[in-house]
């Protein structure tokens, strides 16, 4: 029997061991989509416990810990920290074979050296060790990024956001390059005119331009776009139900905007109108600035009415999407072709009936301007697991160019997140080292295999957004 969490873990074959251990395991990491906040990274932030830094704002967790029978207010409530901690201690044994089990021990693991189960038995001891050594200097962010072999890392930021954090840690010296994202979905949700019109308030205030007009929108965002440009940014991010692709002329979609102005709310029509001629114009920001550009595709977001007026958005209230794809991204990505304006692509897709789909219709774009140019992203949220990491590689071999994948990202809120990449990267020379020992992959390649898990693990992502 094999012990858990052992040099091995999910490591099957001598090859797969060959290869994460000579080729994967000491790779620097590229964290190129994460939810970090900035400042806690500038200000070197230091945690109050382990509560904050492991259950704050971590909505995976919240999930399960609902799914468990604990209430509300050990979650997001007003209970102590360690209340919250020993829920969450409680709950963890029931989540074998869910993500949060393998994530959860590796971090105790690999950041503050814990090897036992976490259960409530032993809570309070595993909460005043991690907690004491949240006080001390080694544990604090950035101190965590440098002992994990981070590299640089990628947040997500609105076009309102100053990046005075940014510049900061830039001005600071620190080693690990922290970069910004531009995340502009707020600029197209027009669903709601209240919130919206408060958000083009801010935008103004950013731009220094008065948004009277759809035009003075996109004078503003492009003025943004360059700031952003111009602090280091050089990859956009959307997050989507699906591709928009609708039909429209200017003048339809100047009306729209003229009403959305004067706090008339939209048909649904309009809607997907509107952010069809957005996307459109910030799609070609991103060529003209020769960024790379991510859609994050297939989530319903906020279906709790009562908890989203409760504890608001981002609290484990977000699911699964079933909404037809193919046609409207096929759409969207040949109008930027035939334009000349379809820059390097990632598309993440979170329902998994979705994973051929999405790959055969990205791949009608490649156009041999690069190695890799439309991608089809890291397993995201829910598929962010065993199977769905297996099922992405397994459908990407099948239908692409595994050996051009950029590879793995955090997708977190949490500095205690980065042995997520050593899960994927252990899965992934598990699956190729299986491959050689079974005649599947030749091991007269191996020299080549080898180089294609450190592409896959690092290489690739660094030359494609090139940092």
């Amino acid at each position: 029997m094999k012990s858990y969490l052992d040099a091995d873990f999910l490591l099957h074959t001598d090859t797969a061991r060959e290869l994460y251990r000579k080729h994967a395991e000491k790779l620097p990491i590229i964290d190129y989509h994460c939810h970090l906040d900035p400042k806690m990274i500038a200000r070197n932030h230091q945690f109050a416990d382990l509560t904050e830094i492991w259950l704050g704002g971590d909505h995976y967790k919240w999930r399960a810990m609902r799914a468990n029978g604990v209430p509300e207010e050990y979650i997001t409530g007003n209970r102590t920290p360690y209340e919250k901690f020993e829920k969450w201690a409680e709950t963890l044994p029931y989540t074998m074979r869910n993500p949060l089990y393998h994530w959860t021990h590796l971090e105790l693991y690999r950041i503050f050296g814990i090897r036992e189960p976490l259960k409530l038995s032993n809570a309070r001891n595993v909460y005043e060790e991690c907690t004491a050594k949240l006080q001390t200097p080694e544990y604090r962010p950035q101190a965590i990024m440098k002992r994990m072999r981070v590299e640089t890392v990628a947040t997500t930021d609105d076009p309102v956001d100053s990046l005075e954090y940014h510049r900061e840690i830039r001005e600071s010296g620190f080693s690990v390059k922290v970069l910004p994202a531009w995340r502009p979905d707020k600029a197209t949700a027009i669903e709601n005119p209240q919130t919206y019109n408060g958000y083009i308030e801010k935008l103004e205030a950013a731009s220094g331009i008065t948004i009277l007009t759809c035009t003075d929108l996109l004078d503003a965002l492009q003025s943004r776009h360059d700031f952003f440009e111009h602090e280091g940014c050089t990859l956009s991010d959307h997050g989507m139900s699906t591709f928009y692709a609708e039909p429209y002329t200017d003048r339809e979609i100047s009306a729209i905007f003229q009403n959305v102005r004067a706090g008339r709310t939209p048909s649904p029509e309009e809607v997907d109108k509107f952010r069809s001629a957005l996307l459109y114009e910030l799609a070609a920001m991103d060529y003209r600035s020769g960024w790379v550009q991510q859609f994050h595709i297939g989530v319903v977001r906020n279906n709790n009415t009562r908890m989203f007026r409760s504890v608001g958005p981002d609290t484990g209230f977000d699911s699964i999407d079933d909404r037809t794809i193919a046609v409207p991204m096929n759409r969207f990505f040949d109008r930027l072709d035939l334009e000349g304006k379809l820059a390097k692509t990632i598309v993440y897709n979170l329902n998994p009936r979705d994973n051929e789909l999405i790959i055969t219709n990205l791949y009608n774009f490649n156009d041999g301007s690069s190695p890799g140019k439309m991608q089809y992203g890291a397993a995201w949220w829910f598929l962010d697991q065993l199977t769905g990491i297996e099922n992405q590689i397994h459908a990407l071999s099948a239908l692409g160019l595994l050996s051009r994948f950029v590879g793995m990202l955090t997708d977190s809120r949490s500095f205690l997140s980065y042995p997520r990449h050593e899960y994927f990267r252990r899965i992934l020379c598990n699956i190729l080292g299986n491959d050689v020992e079974k005649g599947l992959l030749p091991a007269t390649e191996i020299s080549f295999i080898s180089q294609m898990a450190e592409d896959i693990c690092y290489y690739n992502a660094k030359r494609y957004f090139g940092w």
